[in-house]
C-alpha cells in the first residue's frame, strides 16, 4: 500500500518536477531556470549513490522482521509447552535477541535513509541559495530585473517540493519492495504438482487405486519413506495398511491425495494416472479422517460443511448424529452456530474427532481413507462410531490406517510397510499364519494387552483403538463438562469481536500511556525536541537570510555578509534534518524492541486461558503491524507537536514585532489549520480501530488457513477458502479508502488555508506598505515568516491518518497489557529434604473455565500417594484433563484446594512447581527447531550423551540417526515433517530429560506401533518407579495397573479404588469396561475365525452384541 498508494505517484511527480521546473523558470529567466534544472537532477541523482546499500539493508530488515514473526507465532502457540517445561522465560530471552535483531537491521535501513534524506535537503537548500544569490548578483549588476528575483525568492525551496516529499518517503518504498520481493519469492515458487489441465471433464472413475512402483523421498536427502512399492486397493475393498511409526503409511494418503508426486513410478486412479486427472476431481473422489484432526476458527456448522458445502441443517444433523456428535454439539452455547475457537481449541480431542467423522460422511466419497480415525475417542463413543462406520465403508473403497491391529482384523485383505516397503501381503489369518512381520507385531500387542496381572486374557480387541484422551493442543486446555460437554457459555468472538474492548481506551488514556512508555529515554526525547527546533529554525533561517538578501538589493546595501550566512545555513539545514530523523528513529525503534518483548512477556502468564478467546495470527498482528506503526508516534508524532506549538509561537511573536496587524490576519488562519486533526478526530479514531482490528482478522484467518492447508486441499476448499480471504481483505480495503477519503480531504483543507492565509498576509502587507507603516523588505520578510509557521503545523495535521491508526494500533496493544493475570506466583514453597516423591490431593475441588459457565469440577476429592500411580478415566469431557490442568497450575480452582506435598499449589512460584512435574501429552507440541532443541527443552544443560540416552530409553534414537542431519534435523512447524509415533517419543524423551517427581502422562503412547509402545512402555514404568503419576487414559491396558483409579462422569468423581474392586462394584468403570471388552470379544471372535477357516472377510457385519442406538441414513446425498 505504502508503495502503491504513495511511493510510486510521488515519484511519477518527482521525476516530472526537474522538467516542469525548467519549463515554469525559463519563461522567466532562462539562466536561472538551468540553475534550478541542474540542482534538481542532480537531487534526483544524488541518493543513487546509497542505493545497493539502502537495498541491502532493507532485505536484511525484511528477513529480520519474518524471523521474529515465525519464531512468535511459534512460541505463543506452544506457551503451554514452554511453561509446562519452565522454558517461557527462556524463550522470551530469543525473542528478545530477535527483537533486538530487527532493531540493529532497521536503522541499518534508516542510515541510508537518513543520509538520502541529508543528501536531498542539501541538494534542494544548495539550488534554492544558488539560484537567490547569483539573482541577487545579477540584479545589483543590471542584468536581472527585481519583480524575477521576487519570484525566485517566493518560490525558494519550495519549487523542489516533490523531490522533498519523494525523500520522504523513501523509507516506505524501499520497505514496501524488499517485502514485496518475499511476496514474488512464495508467487514464483516452483509448483511441484501441476494441475491437469487436460483431463477429459467429467471423468468416470472406477473407486479402485494402484501403486506401481512407487518411489517417495521428502527434501533433505532422508532415506526414502516409500521404495518400489506396488499395490492395488480394489473397488469396494476394505484394505488395512500397518507398519511401525515412520514406515510411510501417511505418505500413502497423501500420494493419493496428490500432495506430492512420486519420484518414480505411478499412482493410478480407477486405472489413469491420477497426474492426468485435475486435482479438484481426484479430491473429490477422496473422504479422509486423520489422527491430527484440524478444525478451523468457526462455527460447527461451517466446519462440518467443508465435506458438503451446500448441506442443509437436516443434514449436517444426521451426519453429526452418524459421528455420535449431535448430542454435544446442542449442548454447545449456539448449537450448530457455537465458534470452536482456533484449531478448535474449545473442544475435546475426542469431541475434534466425532466433527471430523461427521465431516467425511458429509463428503459422501466412493473412497475412504481412516487414518487413525478413532484415535481421540473414548470407549461408549467408539463402539458407536465404529458401527457408523462399518455402515459407512459399505459399498466404498475403504483404506484403514492403524497402529492398533485391532482396527484392521476385520479387512478384506492387510499389508505390512516396513522402511517404506511393502513386506507382507494377505488376510489376517494368512498373515498371523505366515509368521512374519504381521504376526510378530500381533504378538507384540497380544502381552502389551495380556502382560498386565489380572488384566483380561483376550486378544487385543477393539478396545485397542480408543487409545485417546487428550483434550487440547500443545498441553492442556479448556475442557467441555460431559453433561453439555460445551461449559462455555460464551463462544469465542468471531473477527472483530474479539478486539472490542479496544475502542473503551479513551483516546487522551492513549496519549498518556504511550508518553509513559518513552519515560526510561527522557534525555533522547528532549534532544529530539532539541535537534526538530534547530532543524525547523535553520529552514525559517535560510528563508530570513533570502528575505534580507533581497532586501538590501532594494536598498542597494552590501551583500557578503548575507552570502556567506547563506552558505553557512544551507549545509546546517542539512546535518539538523538527518540529526533529527536519526535520533527520533533510534529512540522508537528501541522503545518498539522492548514493545514486542513486552507483549510475549504479558501472555506469558495469561496462557493458556487468554488464548482460548485470542487467535495467534492476530496476535502476531499486534507485534508485527501494530507495534510497527506505534513508531510513528514516537518518531514522527511528540517532536512534531511540540515544534508546532514553539515554532508558529515565534514567528507570531517576530511578526507582532515587524507589524501587529500581520501576525493578526495570519491567527485565524494558522489555528484553522491548527484544530483540523481535532475536528475530524473522533470519525478518524474511529475508522482507525476498525481498520487495525480488520487487518488483525485478515492475518488470523490468513495464520488459520496456512496451517490447515492439508485439510483444504484434501476437501477441495481452496476457492471457497480463498473467496474468504478475498472478501476479508475487501473489508480492510474498504475501511482503508475511508480512511484516505478522510485523510485527502484533510490536506485539500492544509493547503487551503495555507494559500489563503499567505494572500491574506500579502493583502494586509500590502496596504501597510501603500501607507508607509512597513518597508518593502519588511513586506517579503512577513511572506517568507508567514509561509514558514504553517510547515510545521501542516506537517502535523496532514499525519492525522496515520497518528489516528497508530493510537488504534496502540489501543489493541494495551488491551493486551489490561488483562487481568489469572495465576499468580505465590510466596514460595521451601524444597522437601525427605527425597520422597511429593504427594498430590483434590480436596473438594470446584472449577469453571469462565464466569457464568457450566462447572467443569464438582467437589472432586482424591489423593495420589507420594510415589503412587493413579489413573483418572472417564467419557469424553467428564473432567480428566481439567484435573491435570489444575495440577499443572494452569488454572485455579474456585472451590476447595489442590496441593502438593501438603502445601497448597497457590503458594508456589509458578516455575518450582513446574519444575517438578514432568509432561506427556498425546498431541505433542514440537517447535520449529532441530530435534536436539526440541529434547533440550526437558533440561537445557543436557550434554549430547544424556540426550542420547533419553532418546534410547523412549526407542527415538534409531529414527533420529537415520536422519542425514540426526539430531540436528529441523523438525518443522509444530513437527510436522515426523510421524505422530516420532513426535510422540520425542515427548517422551523429553519427559525422561526432565527428571521431574511427579508425572503425568496423558494418552503418553497412544500414537505408537505395538512394537514401540512395548519399549517406551518400559521406559516409562522405569520412569514410574518411585514417582507420583498422574495416568490419564481410555485403554484398559493402560490403567489396570494403578494403585488407585478415579472414575469421572460430569465432573464430579463418582468412583474410586484398585481395577479389581472398581470392577466387582458394577458401576460405571465397570459400564466402560464392559463397553472395551465387547470390542475386544468381537476381534477375538474374528481371529478364531480367520485362523481356523484362513478365507476373507468383509467386514461389514457387526458382530457386536448388545442393544445399539438406531442408525440414521449417512449418505444424505449420494451419488455412487
Amino acid at each position: 500500500e505504502a508503495f502503491f498508494g504513495r511511493y510510486l505517484p510521488q515519484m511519477v511527480v518527482a521525476a516530472l518536477a526537474p522538467v516542469l521546473i525548467f519549463a515554469f523558470m525559463a519563461i522567466i529567466d532562462f539562466r536561472t531556470g538551468l540553475v534550478f534544472l541542474a540542482f534538481a537532477l542532480l537531487t534526483l541523482v544524488l541518493p543513487n549513490i546509497f542505493h545497493r546499500w539502502t537495498r541491502t539493508s532493507s532485505m536484511a530488515r525484511r528477513d529480520a522482521y519474518g524471523a521474529l514473526g515465525a519464531d512468535f507465532l511459534d512460541a505463543v502457540q506452544g506457551l503451554p509447552t514452554l511453561k509446562a517445561f519452565g522454558q517461557s522465560k527462556a524463550r522470551g530471552l530469543l525473542l528478545a535477541d530477535r527483537a533486538r535483531a530487527l532493531f540493529r537491521t532497521t536503522m541499518g535501513v534508516l542510515a541510508a535513509n537518513s543520509a538520502t534524506s541529508a543528501l536531498t535537503i542539501l541538494g534542494i537548500a544548495s539550488g534554492a541559495a544558488v539560484a537567490l544569490a547569483w539573482g541577487a548578483v545579477r540584479v545589483s549588476d543590471g542584468e536581472l530585473e527585481l519583480r524575477s528575483l521576487l519570484i525566485v525568492l517566493m518560490l525558494g525551496v519550495e519549487i523542489f517540493r516533490p523531490l522533498r516529499e519523494l525523500v520522504q518517503l523513501y523509507h516506505d518504498g524501499m520497505i514496501a519492495m524488499s517485502s514485496a520481493e518475499g511476496i514474488f519469492d512464495i508467487i514464483d515458487a516452483p509448483v511441484d504438482v501441476a494441475d491437469s489441465a487436460t483431463s477429459p471433464s467429467p471423468l468416470q472413475l472406477a473407486p479402485e487405486v494402484t501403486f506401481e512402483g512407487v518411489n517417495y523421498a521428502y527434501s533433505g536427502g532422508r532415506r526414502p519413506a516409500l521404495h518400489d512399492l506396488s499395490f492395488t486397493l480394489n473397488a469396494g475393498e476394505t484394505l488395512g495398511l500397518v507398519g511401525p511409526s515412520g514406515a510411510g503409511k501417511s505418505t500413502i494418503v497423501w500420494s493419493i491425495l496428490r500432495f506430492f508426486d512420486p519420484q518414480s513410478g505411478r499412482v493410478l486412479l480407477g486405472g489413469t494416472d491420477i497426474r492426468e486427472i485435475s486435482l479438484s476431481q481426484l479430491r473429490d473422489q477422496v473422504a479422509v479422517v486423520t489422527q491430527d484432526t484440524y478444525l478451523f476458527h468457526g462455527t460447527v456448522a461451517e466446519n462440518l460443511r467443508f465435506g458438503g458445502p451446500n448441506a442443509t441443517q437436516e443434514q449436517l444433523e444426521v451426519a453429526a448424529k452418524t459421528a455420535n456428535a449431535h448430542n454435544f454439539i446442542s449442548h454447545l452455547p449456539q448449537g450448530y452456530d457455537t465458534i470452536v475457537g482456533e484449531r478448535a481449541v474449545r473442544l475435546s480431542g475426542g469431541q475434534k474427532q466425532r466433527i471430523a467423522i461427521a465431516r467425511a460422511v458429509l463428503k459422501d466419497a466412493p473412497i475412504l481413507i481412516l487414518d487413525e480415525a478413532l484415535s481421540n475417542v473414548d470407549a461408549e463413543n467408539e463402539a458407536v462410531i465404529q458401527v457408523a462406520l462399518d455402515h459407512l465403508m459399505e459399498g466404498r473403497t475403504t483404506l484403514i490406517i492403524a497402529h492398533r491391529l485391532s482396527s484392521v482384523v476385520k479387512a478384506d485383505r492387510i499389508i505390512v510397510l516396513e522402511d517404506g516397503r511393502l513386506v507382507e501381503s494377505g488376510n489376517h489369518g494368512e498373515l498371523v499364519a505366515a509368521g512374519g512381520v504381521y504376526a510378530e507385531l500381533m504378538a507384540q500387542q497380544r502381552e502389551l494387552d495380556e502382560e498386565e496381572p489380572g488384566g483380561h486374557q483376550d486378544a487385543p480387541g477393539h478396545d485397542a483403538s480408543t487409545h485417546a484422551a487428550v483434550q487440547d493442543a500443545s498441553a492442556f486446555v479448556p475442557q467441555p463438562a460431559h453433561q453439555g460437554e460445551g461449559h462455555h457459555h460464551h463462544a469465542v468472538p468471531s473477527g472483530g469481536a474479539a478486539h472490542a474492548p479496544a475502542s473503551r481506551i479513551g483516546f487522551l488514556t492513549v496519549w498518556r500511556r504511550l508518553f509513559q512508555l518513552v519515560r526510561p529515554w527522557r534525555g533522547e526525547l528532549a534532544l529530539t525536541f532539541l535537534l526538530g527546533l534547530a532543524h525547523h529554525s535553520s529552514i525559517i533561517g535560510l528563508s530570513v537570510i533570502s528575505a534580507l538578501l533581497v532586501g538590501q538589493v532594494i536598498t542597494g546595501g552590501e551583500l557578503t555578509v548575507l552570502l556567506v550566512l547563506l552558505g553557512v545555513f544551507v549545509p546546517l539545514a542539512a546535518f539538523f534534518t538527518w540529526a533529527e530523523s536519526w535520533v527520533a528513529h533510534d529512540l522508537a525503534y528501541r522503545l518498539l524492541a522492548e514493545m514486542r518483548v513486552d507483549v510475549y512477556n504479558k501472555l506469558d502468564p495469561l496462557t493458556p486461558a487468554y488464548m482460548v478467546r485470542r487467535r495467534s495470527g492476530d496476535l502476531v498482528s499486534i507485534v508485527g503491524g501494530d507495534v510497527e506503526l506505534v513508531e510513528f508516534f514516537f518518531a514522527h508524532t511528540i517532536t512534531p507537536a511540540f515544534v508546532a506549538i514553539l515554532v508558529p509561537a515565534g514567528v507570531l511573536a517576530t511578526l507582532a514585532f515587524v507589524a501587529w496587524p500581520i501576525a493578526l490576519v495570519l491567527s485565524p488562519f494558522l489555528l484553522a489549520v491548527a484544530i483540523s486533526p481535532f475536528m475530524a478526530q473522533k470519525r478518524s479514531e474511529g475508522l482507525g480501530d476498525e481498520l487495525r482490528s480488520q487487518l488483525g482478522d485478515v492475518h488470523a484467518h490468513m495464520v488459520d488457513s496456512i496451517q490447515g492447508m492439508r485439510e483444504i486441499s484434501a476437501f477441495g476448499q481452496g476457492p471457497a477458502r480463498t473467496a474468504e480471504m478475498v472478501d476479508n481483505s475487501w473489508r480492510f480495503a474498504h475501511f482503508q479508502l475511508r480512511f484516505l477519503k478522510e485523510r485527502a480531504f484533510q490536506i485539500g483543507f492544509i493547503e487551503g488555508m495555507t494559500a489563503l492565509g499567505g494572500l491574506a498576509v500579502l493583502t494586509m502587507g500590502a496596504w501597510l506598505m501603500i501607507e508607509g507603516q512597513i518597508s518593502r523588505p519588511q513586506l517579503i520578510l512577513s511572506v517568507i515568516l508567514s509561509v514558514a509557521a504553517f510547515a510545521p503545523i501542516s506537517d502535523i495535521a496532514r499525519t492525522i491518518k496515520q497518528l489516528m491508526e497508530t493510537l488504534a494500533a496502540a489501543r489493541r496493544l494495551f488491551v493486551v497489557h489490561d488483562e487481568p493475570v489469572p495465576v499468580v506466583d505465590g510466596p514460595g514453597v521451601q524444597a522437601h529434604e525427605n527425597g520422597l516423591s511429593p504427594a498430590i490431593s483434590f480436596d473438594h475441588v470446584g472449577f469453571s473455565y469462565g464466569h457464568g459457565e457450566a462447572q467443569a469440577l464438582h467437589g472432586v476429592s482424591f489423593d495420589v500417594e507420594a510415589g503412587q500411580t493413579v489413573a483418572l478415566v472417564g467419557r469424553s469431557g467428564a473432567g480428566k484433563t481439567t484435573c491435570a490442568n489444575l495440577v499443572m497450575r494452569f488454572w485455579d480452582p474456585g472451590e476447595g484446594h489442590v496441593r502438593l506435598n501438603g502445601h497448597n499449589l497457590r503458594d508456589y512460584e509458578l516455575d518450582d512447581l513446574r519444575r517438578q512435574i514432568a509432561l506427556v501429552s498425546q498431541d505433542t507440541y514440537l517447535f520449529n527447531a532441530s530435534i536436539r532443541d526440541n529434547l533440550r527443552l526437558g533440561k537445557i544443560e543436557a550434554s549430547d550423551s544424556e540426550i542420547e540416552a533419553a532418546a534410547q530409553q523412549a526407542n527415538a534414537h534409531e529414527f533420529i540417526t537415520a536422519f542425514p542431519d540426526g539430531y540436528d534435523t529441523l523438525v518443522g512447524e509444530r513437527g510436522m515433517q515426523l510421524s505422530g509415533g516420532q513426535r510422540q517419543r520425542i515427548s517422551i524423551a523429553r519427559a525422561i530429560l526432565k527428571n521431574a517427581p511427579v508425572l503425568i502422562l496423558d494418552e503418553a503412547t497412544s500414537h505408537l506401533d505395538a512394537v514401540n509402545e512395548r519399549q517406551v512402555r518400559q521406559a516409562l514404568e522405569t520412569l514410574m518407579a518411585g514417582r507420583t503419576t498422574v495416568v490419564i487414559a481410555h485403554r484398559l491396558s493402560t490403567i489396570r495397573d494403578a494403585d488407585r483409579i478415579v472414575v469421572l462422569d460430569n465432573g464430579h468423581a463418582v468412583e474410586q479404588g484398585s481395577h479389581h474392586d472398581l470392577l466387582a462394584s458394577h458401576g460405571l468403570y465397570s459400564q466402560l469396561v464392559a463397553t472395551q471388552l465387547v470390542g475386544a470379544t468381537a476381534g477375538d471372535e474374528h481371529n478364531e475365525h480367520h485362523e481356523a477357516h484362513g478365507e476373507e472377510h468383509g467386514g461389514h457385519d457387526d458382530p457386536r452384541p448388545g442393544p445399539l442406538p438406531d442408525m440414521p441414513d449417512v449418505n444424505p446425498h449420494h451419488h455412487h
